[in-house]
């Protein structure tokens, strides 16, 4: 139809805020996507714990890991217009956690990795204070910089351009703002 534009999901930017529990994520997230105007996606497992509970099995992660993508894809046909989504968690985080805690991760989650496509990664360090909440598991420093390094080997070995986050929730801001321009909306 003339004169119509048609969105090509394609040409969304995905930005892919990780790390471990208690590091801003969800804080940036809100931020960010304030700053951009646009959108940000949550994490899908925090609806799921609240509602099922902490004793969770490792079939309930592929679950968790399923409603994360189709909340992705929800929010992604939502922010239609927008330059760019923010998203609060992906498949990496999936791995991790069922890596770390079952000592195993589902074939669909590792399909996942390789056929989703994302244009950025945030990784948030450790440096915040641990904020106590109903669904963390992992309040000792040496267990977060513990995952905090599997994140950062991940980034590492992977092809997306990533940026480590830190310092307090502004400075995080300006890194993650920084990066966008960067990597992102090239401003």
């Amino acid at each position: 139809m003339p004169g119509v534009i048609h969105h090509n999901p394609d040409m969304l930017k995905k930005i892919v805020v990780i790390g471990p529990e208690s590091t801003g994520k969800s804080t940036l997230c809100e931020q960010l996507s304030e700053h951009l105007n646009t959108l940000w996606c949550p994490e899908y497992a925090r609806a799921y714990l609240l509602k099922h509970g902490m004793n969770y099995s490792y079939p309930d992660l592929l679950k968790i890991a399923r409603g994360q993508l189709q909340l992705e894809d929800e929010y992604a046909a939502r922010a239609e217009g927008k330059p760019a989504l923010v998203i609060d968690t992906d498949m990496y985080v999936m791995k991790v956690w069922c890596e770390f805690v079952f000592n195993n991760c589902h074939q669909w989650i590792l399909d996942m990795i390789a056929e989703r496509k994302y244009d950025l990664y945030l990784l948030c360090n450790t440096d915040l204070p641990w904020v106590k909440d109903e669904l963390r598991e992992y309040p000792d420093l040496e267990n977060r910089q513990k995952l905090y390094h599997i994140y950062k080997d991940i980034m590492i070995n992977q092809a997306v351009p990533w940026v480590d986050i830190s310092g307090d929730y502004d400075e995080r801001l300006q890194k993650a703002v920084s990066a966008t321009g960067r990597y992102i909306l090239q401003t």
